[in-house]
């Protein structure tokens, strides 16, 4: 029969406060969002993130693509 081990160890329970923040979400364009019936899409471009509505990415993407 073996002996048995037994391990101790030192806990800390950390406590961190999250803190989050919501914006309305809206067209760069047109400023229509999701309250409006769009899809909203968000896009990286050299200035920053940008938001489009459903309409105006895919115009967006002919432009670039042109």
């Amino acid at each position: 029969m073996q002996g048995t081990k037994t391990i101790m160890q030192d806990m800390q329970i950390l406590r961190t406060e999250n803190y989050s923040s919501v914006s309305k979400v809206e067209c760069y364009v047109c400023g229509k969002g999701l309250e409006d019936g769009h899809s909203i899409t968000a896009k990286t471009l050299p200035h920053g993130i940008v938001l489009f509505c459903d309409v105006h990415y895919s115009l967006q993407l002919k432009i670039l693509n042109s």
